[in-house]
């Protein structure tokens, strides 16, 4: 959510503020903004777009700046909201929320200090103007003002008459980026590609100073911190659209490649090892009774989709819990469970404090599936699976998911060879299933021209159904939020056996009914599941097999997929579903990459 992008430098540093703005534009966002010195502070502000916000800083220079997109949790989206928020000559960025603004906003309006905004920002613009009277120095005043802080921030600061910007971070991401010609801070590394490879990622508590010359870290407590400088594995290509007509497009297109990557360690390995989740995963994985797996949005329906795999193959009991819940109820620990946490961005909050909340509960034995090699969740665990998908720009997740499924079967696997539940024979079966994964998906976005006839007929449609069964039912759940994240279609997704209970109430000739029918031990079962939508008049769209028995008539749409799948099925029919809503959203119009109200990473509760 929302973006940082900073900069003091010995160059007109506001095209670097607008473009690496530009790269952010994925995280969500609904206006933005950017402060200058230039020599005097300089502010502009635009609801809306960053393009605007480039119409408005064509031929503004200054060598140093700060810029932000945002995303509205205090005020709703305005100009008056937007930031940066300036309390004298002295201007902030903030991504975060700040906990205990309102008592701040009470105790600096006694004290004079007059608001502009609704935003909890504004609140620490103020704090650091208040602490510069007792303590004239901006950098210690930046470091006493954020002990004051309650809540997740990362924030940038400049001041008129500072040759410096003063970052600091804690529960939200922040890193500086390193050069010759100037120092540079952002919330991702995809905004700072334009100028630099060579990162720092800050840890929670960090206070940085940044200059023209180089910059100097120190912790919460004030010591010295030595923050390692890493070179980013991302490419400034992978980042751009190419010839699709939108990142989700071209994400969805990239996922045989992703899992290629993902799986990568298979190509020259002869059995499974716990070794692929790392040196210390033989010991974590050892004594294992039970897996908890913490997630939120697409990650949780890859999690639910683990748990069917786990328990059936694994032997292990598995609970899936949505992050933003599990810290909140009291749960029973057991120091034998393996905590699972499932992230793209790494940086969901909720996820996080999840993590940290089963760690404080004495479950230490902890995994990581994550898309970004340097983020909290990375770090925050025992042992680490890289997905490896690339950026994935597209707010709708989609390599994602398929990259994180991926990783849970090998996962599986792993923990079931390890229990001596898997037979040499279907060790080596299951090897050359995920191995010639890349292919088989490659194979499905072959039906991508059909799958658009089929979205034209939903353009009209105000709700829709999405039924699967077994370990395919939260692909009906992921299928269903991809249709109405990008298109704005209310859908749901249901076990097809519930139909009886409650949905099929809702089933008329203008509900369109889109079920996943595997042939699979449960396709009888959902034959006649369908057959009770048919009989009441509703349209179903039905993505088969190639071996399913179910065939087209009136009032049923049949697409086969070219293979059966087996325990990789669900990776394989996510990918039409995947299509079905992007081409839906494009017959109606909607924004597909950044849909409205949505943002890509969560970084806060």
């Amino acid at each position: 959510m929302c973006g940082i992008v900073a900069a003091v430098a010995r160059q007109n540093c506001v095209p670097v503020l607008i473009e690496g703005l530009r790269k952010l534009e994925y995280r969500g966002y609904d206006s933005a903004g950017l402060a200058v010195l230039n020599p005097g502070l300089n502010r502009l502000r635009s609801v809306g777009r960053v393009a605007e916000l480039a119409v408005q800083a064509a031929g503004v220079e200054a060598e140093i700046g700060i810029a932000h997109t945002r995303w509205a949790t205090h005020g709703v989206p305005s100009e008056r909201n937007a930031h940066p928020h300036i309390s004298g000559g002295l201007a902030v960025v903030h991504n975060g929320i700040i906990e205990n603004f309102a008592e701040l906003r009470a105790e600096l309006s006694a004290a004079g200090y007059v608001f502009q905004s609704d935003t909890d920002t504004e609140a620490i613009a103020h704090l650091l103007q208040h602490t510069l009277k007792a303590e004239p120095d901006l950098f210690a005043a930046v470091r006493k003002s954020m002990a004051r802080l309650s809540g997740a921030y990362a924030i940038a600061v400049l001041k008129e008459g500072e040759r410096r910007l003063i970052v600091a971070r804690h529960g939200a991401p922040l890193l500086l980026g390193v050069t010759e010609q100037g120092s540079y801070a952002a919330s991702d590394a995809s905004a700072l590609l334009q100028v630099t490879r060579s990162m720092v990622y800050l840890e929670d508590g960090d206070v940085a100073e940044l200059s023209r010359d180089g910059y100097r870290i120190v912790t919460a407590d004030g010591h010295p911190a030595l923050r390692s400088v890493t070179e980013s594995l991302l490419s400034a290509d992978a980042v751009e659209l190419g010839h699709y007509r939108h990142y989700m497009q071209k994400e969805i297109f990239e996922q045989p490649e992703a899992l290629g990557n993902t799986l990568e360690m298979l190509g020259g390995a002869g059995a499974l090892s716990p070794n692929f989740f790392g040196a210390e995963a033989p010991r974590v994985f050892d004594g294992v009774r039970s897996v908890l797996i913490l997630a939120c949005g697409t990650s949780y329906h890859a999690g639910l989709v683990a748990r069917y795999w786990i328990e059936q193959i694994a032997g292990l009991p598995c609970s899936v819990e949505i992050a933003s819940e599990y810290r909140y109820r009291q749960s029973v620990a057991d120091a034998d469970t393996l905590v699972v946490a499932i992230s793209q961005s790494g940086e969901t909050a909720d996820t996080l404090a999840a993590v940290k909340h089963a760690k404080a509960q004495g479950m230490l034995r902890t995994l990581t599936l994550c898309n970004v090699p340097e983020s909290a969740l990375i770090r925050e665990a025992a042992l680490k699976f890289l997905t490896r998908a690339g950026p994935e720009i597209g707010v709708a997740s989609t390599k994602a998911f398929t990259t994180q499924l991926a990783a849970l079967a090998l996962l599986t696997l792993v923990l079931a060879k390890g229990r001596q539940r898997l037979s040499a024979a279907d060790e080596q079966t299951h090897l050359a299933a995920l191995r010639h994964l890349p292919v088989a998906v490659k194979k499905v976005l072959q039906l991508e021209p059909e799958i658009e006839r089929w979205a034209r007929r939903f353009a009209n449609k105000h709700h829709a159904l999405f039924l699967g069964r077994g370990h395919h039912y939260p692909i009906a759940l992921e299928g269903a939020l991809k249709l109405k994240e990008i298109s704005y279609i209310h859908a749901e997704g249901y076990p097809a056996g519930e139909l009886k209970h409650g949905p099929l109430a809702l089933v008329d000739k203008d509900m369109p009914v889109v079920s996943v029918a595997p042939n699979d031990a449960l396709l009888e079962k959902l034959k006649s599941n369908l057959q009770e939508v048919q009989a009441r008049g509703g349209e179903l769209y039905v993505f088969a097999d190639r071996d399913s028995a179910v065939e087209a008539s009136e009032g049923v749409h049949v697409l086969r997929l070219p293979e059966h799948y087996g325990l990789l099925s669900p990776v394989l029919h996510v990918v039409p579903l995947q299509l079905l809503s992007y081409h839906v959203a494009l017959v109606k119009g909607t924004d597909v990459d950044k849909p409205r109200n949505l943002a890509k990473s969560v970084t806060v509760e």
